[in-house]
């Protein structure tokens, strides 16, 4: 297939290129912003921002792809508090902006586009795990700002007999993630204190929520796996139909390493809103696809922590 992923320099897109390019033999494009870096031979990348809808257009009718996956978006929950108006613009406006584009293409390529699990925000005692015809009540911006572009792919399915999918992709995590998410952020600090860069303080959040984490290896396989057997119109929950706590997962962490850690609870670290547990329903995922999770939140782990102590 000739695949177009919309956003890929940022966690997902370079594992996303690898696993199109390398396991399932792909011819594979890719967009960045111009001010950002994706150095990679697995892919022809083009810079593109999709707030500049005139440049959207050109780009499909120059490579015109059999599918596009989106990726482009701001997906920090914190950020999403201190800017909301960021949020909204890329993660609304943006998605509107490239469907209009493939809506005026002379043919419908099939159209994934990655959502949350943040999306179904506060979810009631006897709703876990949570089916994908949940009611959804987000519970931060990011989360109002997704179940809107969710909403707009239905829309624009139904109403003009486009081939579009959508996923709400729950917490996923890997080596090279962002320090803003919780596990490369408990590791890099990790790795700071045995480099003896830090005091032996771990700061954390909320340690009491419990979420849905999956390795981005395996949800980049489950994206590719919806390209070739997704139904259209439908929404999937990519997850492993697990959720633990944040502090299971402290735990899980400092058993990796052998220094000496205090744990204190940061304020800066604590959200205005957040919900107690978010799991995955997995089940029309795995009907549909026959995708299974394969790598362990342990392996994960001693993947991050691997990784932070090589960058330091």
């Amino acid at each position: 297939m000739k695949i177009l992923i919309i956003g890929a320099a940022g966690f997902v897109g370079g594992y996303l290129i690898h696993h199109l390019h390398t396991d399932l033999s792909d011819i594979v494009y890719a967009t960045k912003l111009p001010h950002e870096h994706l150095d990679t031979d697995e892919a022809r990348i083009y810079d593109l921002n999709i707030l500049e809808p005139e440049t959207i257009s050109p780009l499909l009718e120059e490579i015109h792809p059999d599918a596009v996956i989106h990726l482009a978006a701001q997906s920090s929950v914190s950020v999403s508090w201190k800017k909301p108006d960021l949020t909204v613009d890329i993660n609304i406006k943006g998605t509107l902006y490239l469907l209009e584009a493939i809506r005026n293409l002379d043919y419908s390529p099939r159209v994934l586009l990655v959502g949350s699990g943040e999306e179904y925000g506060h979810i009631l005692p006897d709703e876990t795990p949570i089916k994908e015809t949940n009611h959804i009540r987000p519970g931060n911006i990011y989360a109002v700002t997704k179940a809107c572009q969710n909403m707009i792919g239905k829309l624009y399915c139904d109403a003009y007999k486009m081939d579009i999918m959508s996923v709400r992709a729950f917490n996923h995590i890997g080596p090279k993630q962002t320090d803003l998410f919780v596990v490369s952020d408990f590791c890099k600090q990790i790795a700071q204190i045995e480099a003896g860069l830090s005091a032996p303080v771990l700061h954390v959040g909320n340690l009491s929520a419990a979420r849905d984490f999956t390795d981005v290896r395996d949800v980049v396989r489950a994206y590719a796996m919806l390209i070739r057997t997704g139904r259209s119109g439908e929404t999937y929950n990519v997850g492993s139909g697990q959720a633990v706590t944040i502090d299971q997962i402290l735990h899980k962490i400092i058993a990796h390493s052998s220094a000496d850690i205090q744990v204190e609870v940061d304020p800066a670290k604590l959200r205005p809103v957040d919900v107690p547990i978010i799991e995955a329903d997995i089940s029309k995922l795995q009907t549909d696809t026959e995708w299974e999770p394969t790598i362990s939140i342990d392996d994960t782990i001693e993947d991050v922590l691997a990784y932070w102590r090589q960058q330091l």
